[in-house]
């Protein structure tokens, strides 16, 4: 691949991060008149004025607007990242017991105070991106509190790893769902990415001792239980003693997860993680291209022992499986995971982009058709995939072709 080819494909998705996503987020999800966000957008631009609104929206758009300033120094990008700060804090911080709630009404009333950990992961990721780009000492010192809560209520410190979802007071409950499509299992895998995620971007702040020794311990965790060494393929729900509890198969978490895993083990700086993590990173992406991956470069969203389960393809597996292929293809100089990577990105550009109305549609079918009963914001729809795409795509391939 030549390396003008790699220059263009950073140069349109850098514009599409740019000139699409974050200018959509900032035209169109601002709820001027309560000074937050609005939390439901239809794909024709109609708002819900009173959806209920997650922390984990706030957090997702707290981590890409604070990112994208720092690479940026927009300051329109500095107001986003601002506004969503202030929300979190306002709206959802929980000043008795610490951590943040899981949703709120429009209005402002908290509807579930749970403390899903999975959840405080994200505010631990937006907080520490938003002192990484700003300097504000109260977001790291807020950001250090959630992890000494996760790491005081939320290890398990007989098998390992982290349990699901707490009440208020950080209490156990019955009901540890995600969501409504999870198990009601204590661990899972999702929840397990998202607080290694949380703790990379948490040391690259403050390299602390405490928060060193809990990642590296996440890390032979996460490897030792979740990811099945034979297929290499990430199991998704766990009990306590991390017996599997299901056998579907996830192809945008295992993408995900291979990059994530590299970061991880690189910003932590342990070499025998590190060597143990890069053939890993490169197997899971050659499995993901045997197995997950159509004709057309779209990933299939879930498949399991007898072949695919679901194969629309929504937006987030795309936007990390770009990532996640050239993750792979720095690392195995393997033509096909650049190829894979390039593909996605085309797949992108013509199924899931929304050229007329902006932003990435949620999904679409096999067959390409649009998810139409899906939103483009939502409790769960955020700019945090594909802007993060937006930001490591073409930093990664500027790299490749400067080499």
């Amino acid at each position: 691949m030549p390396s003008f080819d790699l220059t263009d494909y950073a140069a349109r998705i850098e514009s599409d991060l740019r000139s699409n996503i974050l200018a959509f987020w900032i035209r169109h999800v601002v709820d001027h008149e309560r000074g937050t966000f609005f939390g439901a957008l239809t794909n024709e631009l109609t708002v819900d004025c009173n959806a209920e609104r997650g922390a984990l929206l706030t957090c997702r758009i707290l981590w890409t607007f604070s990112a994208a300033y720092h690479r940026y120094g927009d300051s329109d990008y500095r107001a986003m990242a601002d506004r969503a700060y202030a929300d979190l804090l306002t709206n959802f911080a929980d000043g008795d017991c610490g951590g943040f709630y899981w949703s709120i009404a429009a209005d402002g009333r908290v509807l579930r105070d749970r403390k899903q950990v999975y959840g405080q992961a994200f505010a631990i990721y937006a907080l520490a991106e938003y002192y990484r780009s700003t300097g504000e000492p109260a977001a790291l010192h807020t950001a250090i509190a959630v992890f000494r809560l996760l790491e005081k209520y939320a290890r398990d410190s007989n098998y390992g790893g982290y349990l699901e979802a707490f009440s208020r007071s950080w209490q156990p409950i019955a009901d540890m769902r995600l969501s409504d499509v999870d198990l009601n299992e204590p661990k899972s895998q999702n929840t397990h990415l998202h607080v290694m995620e949380a703790y990379t971007n948490l040391l690259r702040v403050w390299p602390d001792a405490s928060l060193r020794r809990a990642q590296t311990r996440l890390l032979e965790t996460m490897l030792d239980r979740i990811v099945n060494p034979e297929t290499c393929h990430l199991g998704l729900f766990f009990a306590h003693d991390w017996s599997l509890r299901s056998d579907k198969i996830s192809y945008g978490h295992d993408i995900e997860a291979a990059w994530l895993f590299t970061e991880a083990a690189e910003v932590l700086g342990n070499s025998s993680l590190t060597a143990r993590i890069h053939p890993l990173a490169v197997r899971i992406a050659d499995v993901t291209l045997a197995e997950g991956v159509d004709a057309d470069g779209g990933i299939y969203n879930e498949g399991g022992p007898r072949g695919l389960t679901d194969t629309n393809k929504e937006w987030w597996p795309q936007a990390e499986a770009v990532v996640g292929f050239l993750n792979a293809y720095a690392l195995s100089h393997d033509e096909r995971h650049l190829q894979a990577a390039l593909r996605c990105w085309d797949f992108i550009d013509q199924r899931l982009i929304d050229k007329q109305r902006g932003e990435w549609l949620r999904g679409v079918t096999r067959d390409g058709k649009v998810l139409a009963d899906q939103l483009k914001v939502s409790f769960w729809k955020c700019p945090y995939h594909n802007g993060r795409t937006g930001l490591e795509a073409p930093a990664r391939l500027r790299a490749l072709a400067r080499r």
